[in-house]
């Protein structure tokens, strides 16, 4: 959290993270309302980022060469108002690994798409994104 800072003063938290799955969660409360009585779709997307974003970090973990990533696309649908915790939950971590397998092997970068849903606790999904990371190698 020390290299976000933006995502612990939110209160952004990894609820589980495995190499398949990551559930990350945002807090309903003042600092991230909007005039709207409900969370900003700026903090939603930070949480949402957080849930797509930990998996390619433990894929690109240790590799030789090392691996960069960055957000080439992204999008997002708001289907209801936030008004509680919001969990997102990442389901498609197998295909960072298999997105920084591919870029090592061939030398070229790699793009891969992950969806996360936020959903509230009694189950109200509020929010989905589509987030496209793409990942090189570092030059040497």
């Amino acid at each position: 959290m020390k290299s976000l800072p933006m995502g612990w003063l939110a209160g952004l938290r990894v609820r589980e993270l495995t190499p398949d799955k990551c559930t990350t969660s945002v807090p309903f409360k003042n600092l991230n309302k909007n005039p709207f009585k409900s969370t900003y779709f700026a903090v939603q997307s930070m949480a949402a980022e957080l849930s797509t974003a930990s998996p390619c970090l433990l894929a690109i973990t240790g590799q030789k060469p090392s691996v960069a990533f960055i957000i080439v696309d992204l999008k997002a649908t708001f289907s209801k108002k936030a008004t509680d915790r919001v969990y997102f939950t990442c389901e498609d971590g197998k295909k960072a690994f298999e997105a920084v397998e591919k870029c090592i092997k061939t030398g070229e970068a790699a793009e891969a798409t992950f969806k996360t849903v936020g959903k509230m606790k009694d189950g109200t999904v509020v929010s989905a994104f589509e987030f496209t990371w793409s990942f090189k190698q570092r030059s040497s």
